[in-house]
């Protein structure tokens, strides 16, 4: 009996949209977008007049400028992925071929075709953005080759640069107060410690492959307790201004957010390949409920200031 040929599935010419939607990696968005709104928030401008002014920030922030930053980095580390995560698009051959640059170049144009809606400063903004996830990401800079300038830039365009962008455009493009820059730059600072969480994950693929995170770079212990301290600091600082700017429920509040944290951080330091995803899913989240604490702790100071006319 003859046997009947085998029907082989012909490769894959193009990825399906779910591996795009996959690829832009929804889930990282947020982070950015709630930056953004922190700012807005603490310009203390109307929110309701200026809704479509926010609806354009929030995507640009989030799917636009993060997404095609998700896209360059998986694009440049697809040879660490097959390593860390084989299962993701590229290396998986979801996304053959350049389809995953050619979406990465697509995107960072797209995001700044959109830019142009926001202004001088949105456009600026975004066009700083869009330069630091190339750089971190791309030879020659590629800037997360080492954990320190990696994360830096990471933490400055997803959280510091977010925050005033919101509050520069709702402010027609004026810079923002000085209250505004010192929390911005304290939540950026922040943001260094919740970057290296992420890099607990892939120890083993970025030593091989010459990336050095600060957990390769100090060791796991050493570079938790590091995050620790880039987290904690931080809020810390920001209770401090927050009381000394007369906002004493702000403070407490925001305070009392950062002692949450500590016993997930305790078994962190004890365990940190093991809870790294853990503070990262529980803690996190109390760390940006704090930032948007002091976005509305500001947006209530300007007010004052307004009825007073302080500028």
């Amino acid at each position: 009996m003859d046997t009947p040929p085998l029907a082989l599935t012909p490769p894959r010419t193009r990825p399906a949209l779910g591996t795009v939607a996959e690829f832009l990696k929804p889930i990282t968005w947020f982070p950015p977008m709630w930056a953004f709104a922190c700012g807005v928030v603490a310009s203390g401008q109307d929110l309701g007049a200026n809704w479509a002014l926010l609806l354009l920030g929030l995507v640009l922030t989030g799917p636009l400028v993060c997404a095609s930053s998700q896209a360059v980095n998986d694009w440049f580390d697809r040879h660490v992925d097959a390593i860390n995560e084989p299962n993701r698009p590229i290396p998986s051959g979801r996304m053959p071929g350049r389809w995953g640059l050619g979406i990465a170049i697509a995107w960072t144009a797209l995001s700044l075709v959109w830019a142009t809606l926001m202004g001088p400063w949105g456009f600026a903004a975004c066009t700083l953005a869009i330069a630091l996830s190339w750089a971190y990401s791309a030879p020659p800079v590629r800037l997360k080759n080492n954990g320190w300038w990696g994360n830096a830039a990471c933490a400055l365009s997803y959280e510091g640069l977010a925050w005033l962008t919101g509050t520069a455009v709702m402010l027609g493009g004026a810079w923002p107060g000085p209250h505004s820059v010192a929390l911005a730059l304290l939540y950026s600072v922040g943001a260094h410690g919740i970057m290296t969480l992420n890099d607990f994950k892939a120890i083993e693929g970025d030593r091989r492959m010459g990336v050095a995170s600060l957990p390769v770079q100090l060791g796991a212990h050493d570079a938790a307790r590091m995050a620790c301290v880039f987290m904690l600091v931080p809020q810390l600082a920001v209770t401090l201004l927050l009381a000394y700017w007369q906002l004493p429920w702000h403070s407490a509040a925001v305070l009392a957010l950062a002692v949450l944290q500590l016993p997930l951080m305790l078994k962190f330091l004890r365990q940190p390949i093991e809870r790294a995803l853990h503070v990262s899913a529980f803690g996190v989240p109390l760390f940006v409920s704090g930032m948007m604490v002091s976005a509305w702790g500001l947006r209530q100071l300007s007010g004052l200031h307004s009825s007073v006319g302080v500028l």
